[in-house]
């Protein structure tokens, strides 16, 4: 009797564990088929949320986060592209998404590009300005001109009208070259003051 006791026991348990995996293994292929296929680019996750989505504004939604999840887009000649729309440009990218080494590339590129633009607004001001001098000089010439200056010549003054040169042979220093010539211009000119010639020529 114990035996049977025992035995029955055992076949009890035999079928329970039986059971058990078989509810698992149910459950497993069940949770496997409800499961929806995880997509690998941005267009795959677009078809599927056209396919699951029941309403429209949460196939917009899942639209939405299949562009969050995947910044590459499919090019019809194979490989991936990335929009940057900082820059208003696209780069080729070897997945779905871009790896560390293309977002670097893409992140320097795009220093370069702000240069550019930093340099483009410099001369754009330069040319501004240029402009703006140039308008201002063509209004400036178009003024009218007032009347012309008259210039007046100074009176002298008395004290400097009476007055003679002075004598400058009395002012030189000795040994000074033009001391000499100051000297011989008096004297030459002492000579022709007081030839005959000069006296009797009436002028």
């Amino acid at each position: 009797m114990h035996d049977l006791l025992i035995g029955g026991v055992n076949k009890y348990l035999v079928t329970l564990v039986a059971v058990a995996l078989l509810a698992m293994v149910g459950l497993w292929l069940g949770s496997r088929e409800s499961t929806p296929h995880v997509a690998r680019d941005f267009e795959e996750c677009v078809e599927q949320a056209q396919a699951d989505a029941p309403s429209n504004d949460e196939r917009s939604s899942m639209m939405r986060a299949c562009g969050a999840q995947f910044a590459g887009r499919r090019k019809p000649g194979g490989g991936y592209a990335y929009y940057d729309f900082m820059q208003d440009r696209s780069f080729d990218i070897a997945g779905p998404n871009p790896t560390a080494d293309e977002r670097k590339r893409i992140d320097d590129e795009y220093m370069v590009f702000l240069d550019a633009q930093r340099r483009e607004a410099i001369s754009a001001d330069m040319a501004k300005r240029r402009n703006e001098q140039l308008q201002a000089d063509i209004e400036l010439a178009r003024q009218p001109v007032g009347p012309p200056t008259v210039l007046t010549p100074r009176i002298a003054s008395s004290s400097v009208v009476g007055k003679k040169p002075a004598d400058r042979s009395k002012h030189c220093e000795a040994g000074s070259l033009s001391c000499g010539w100051a000297k011989f211009s008096a004297v030459v000119k002492n000579a022709f003051a007081s030839s005959p010639k000069a006296k009797s020529d009436p002028k």
